[in-house]
């Protein structure tokens, strides 16, 4: 039998953190689409009751990465293209403006930390994705957080859970040297104060999922509704 996995205490509520467990678990394809989830099972593995159990699997299914069938189940949802595209129709709208802002008033110590950033990205060439993909995350919420933009970047990590699910995947495809260059042109033009270039650049990083997208899908068609 397992050994049931006890949930460290935090500052949240178990079904929260059960939430923010089984969310990272479906966005790294750890639970692929179709996965079925057992309210019984979880609630053994993380050593909680079947409450907390429910009240995630609600919130997940909510964000749609979960579907709850009556009288069938729970399975992880099916990766949904209409959702990825609107996830990136927004969030190239938010960070566009983000990136202006950050250029209109270049700050030199934000400048240095994107730098160190860029230099720890380019270790990571050739390693785990999901190292790459959290730096990624970091060097995306610092520009937010250096325009004082943090509640949006928030909002945006909330609805961009279908467009991360393909991140994942087509990390494991594509080069991250691309990335990692496209990261180092939104951070001159913010440095050199020339908002045309770093917002023209920020476009161009989050429109590469367009491209990326028919490749992944018709590898893994299964993967998506």
């Amino acid at each position: 039998m397992t050994k049931p996995i006890h949930l460290q205490p935090v500052h949240v509520s178990v079904a929260d953190r059960l939430c923010a467990e089984l969310r990272a678990a479906i966005i790294d394809n750890i639970l692929v689409p179709g996965t079925r989830l057992s309210e019984a099972e979880m609630a053994v593995r993380y050593g909680v009751s079947r409450q907390p159990v429910r009240e995630a699997f609600i919130k997940l299914s909510n964000d749609s990465l979960l579907e709850i069938r009556p009288q069938r189940g729970t399975f992880v949802a099916k990766i949904s293209i209409p959702q990825v595209m609107d996830a990136r129709f927004v969030r190239e709208a938010v960070e566009a403006d983000i990136v202006k802002l950050l250029a209109a008033a270049p700050d030199p110590a934000l400048i240095a930390d994107l730098d160190a950033q860029l230099a720890h990205q380019r270790t990571l060439i050739g390693g785990s994705a999901r190292d790459f993909i959290e730096a990624d995350e970091t060097f995306h919420r610092t520009l937010a957080e250096g325009a004082d933009k943090g509640n949006a970047w928030r909002v945006l990590v909330e609805m961009k859970a279908q467009m991360d699910r393909v991140r994942v995947l087509s990390s494991l495809h594509f080069p991250v040297e691309r990335l990692i260059t496209q990261h180092g042109a939104v951070v001159r033009g913010i440095a050199a104060g020339d908002a045309h270039a770093a917002e023209a650049a920020i476009r161009l990083h989050l429109k590469g999922i367009l491209s990326d997208l028919p490749v992944i899908r018709q590898e893994r068609p299964e993967y998506f509704l």
